[in-house]
């Protein structure tokens, strides 16, 4: 199964304008955040991640009931955690 999950967004990296690191769920993990070239993004802001690209931004409240939903999935979240921590853009 393939989730657009929230994460909140720990940093950028400087040295490349197209990507951030984001927190899903305790997994930390460098995403593209090039689709939201028009959005201002920073530090806690939270955005929808899809096989690591963010996909728009979110408020953190949306965040938080995507977020509840998803846990109460289960198993199938757990898969796309474990999913998400093998995985990274280099």
């Amino acid at each position: 199964m393939c989730l657009g999950i929230p994460g909140e967004l720990v940093e950028r990296l400087p040295e490349h304008e197209d990507l951030a690191v984001v927190d899903v769920s305790g997994v930390r993990r460098r995403i593209n955040v090039g689709l939201l070239a028009d959005e201002e993004l920073g530090p806690g802001d939270w955005v929808l991640v899809h096989v690591g690209f963010a996909l728009s931004k979110i408020s953190e409240l949306e965040a938080q009931a995507v977020l509840d939903y998803l846990n109460g999935l289960g198993q199938p979240y757990e898969d796309e955690l474990d999913a998400l921590r093998t995985s990274d853009i280099a």
